[in-house]
């Protein structure tokens, strides 16, 4: 592994597990985010603060993790942002949710200067985030992924370079597929089992063994038990994902009803309040249209 000084921009949930992570790992670490206390969480712990264009000159590998494909175009291409400042030879690996579309610009315009880009979205939320198991999945070049390795190996468990440019980036819209659709058809199976006079925490035992059984449904289910809606990974961030999911889908002239139905019930969830809830909170959707306070709780509601 190379011997350099690292940078981390961008501290939320997840960023702030993963730099923490590489600070365990012995990684010399600069660190930017809007929010001075994240930073200063990070400096007690190691690391050093550092505007974008410092850590732009100074860092021979780059991570961002960002809310969203606008603000990661700004920071590494805009005018105050890594691409003016950074030395050919960088590596830069954006670890946010983007569009492929999005993911394919910043390489481009980033190789213009020498500069190399990863999309390598990551999966697990906050829980792998934190214990270092996160799941990366990577776009961009052979030699580029090759360096970015070691580093991935300690922020997560499993690392794969999925194909060129953009690839990473769609290998993350088929996972949030997948795991919000699943998250929904967990909800609704529960509601069911609920109304029908079930109790949803047996019914979960029963099938947990099976076919149904996932990563999923074991690290949901209790939450909903619990009533236990705080993000892991936030509605508010999935319904981005879903947004990405449906231009991608657009733009590739792919219909997803299902994906489509379900970016609709997040629409509900937000106007209802709950857009900062974990997405298991997605069963509250499901409670509604069948008129339960909850899944464990009474099998009926009087709203008059």
């Amino acid at each position: 592994m190379e011997n350099m000084t690292v940078g981390f921009i961008g501290l939320g949930i997840m960023g702030r597990a993963m730099a923490g992570n590489l600070l365990r790992h012995g990684c010399s670490l600069l660190v930017n985010d809007l929010d001075p206390a994240a930073q200063e969480r990070l400096c007690r712990q190691g690391a050093q603060a550092a505007p974008v264009e410092d850590i732009a000159q100074r860092c021979g590998v780059i991570f961002t993790s960002l809310p969203n494909g606008e603000i990661v175009q700004e920071i590494l291409l805009g005018e105050r942002g890594v691409l003016p400042f950074a030395r050919p030879g960088t590596l830069v690996a954006d670890l946010s949710s983007i569009t492929p579309g999005q993911a394919k610009r910043c390489f481009t315009a980033l190789a213009e200067k020498g500069v190399s880009f990863l999309d390598c979205p990551v999966s697990g939320g906050e829980p792998k985030a934190a214990d270092g198991t996160l799941a990366f999945m990577a776009g961009g070049e052979q030699e580029a992924f090759d360096r970015a390795l070691p580093y991935f190996k300690m922020m997560g468990s499993s690392a794969v370079l999925v194909g060129p440019s953009g690839a990473g980036s769609v290998a993350k819209l088929a996972n949030q597929i997948i795991v919000n659709l699943t998250i929904a058809a967990v909800s609704e199976a529960f509601v069911l089992a609920a109304k029908a006079g079930a109790d949803v925490r047996k019914v979960f035992e029963a099938i947990r063994g099976g076919l149904a059984g996932s990563t999923v449904l074991e690290a949901k289910a209790p939450m909903m038990f619990r009533r236990d809606f705080h993000p892991g990974g936030s509605l508010a961030i999935n319904m981005k994902d879903l947004r990405n999911v449906m231009e991608t889908a657009h733009e590739a002239d792919v219909p997803l009803p299902l994906s489509s139905q379900l970016l609709e019930e997040m629409h509900c969830l937000r106007a209802a309040g709950h857009i900062q809830d974990d997405h298991s909170g997605i069963v509250q959707y499901y409670e509604r249209l069948a008129n339960i306070d909850s899944i464990c709780g009474p099998a009926g509601r009087d709203d008059t």
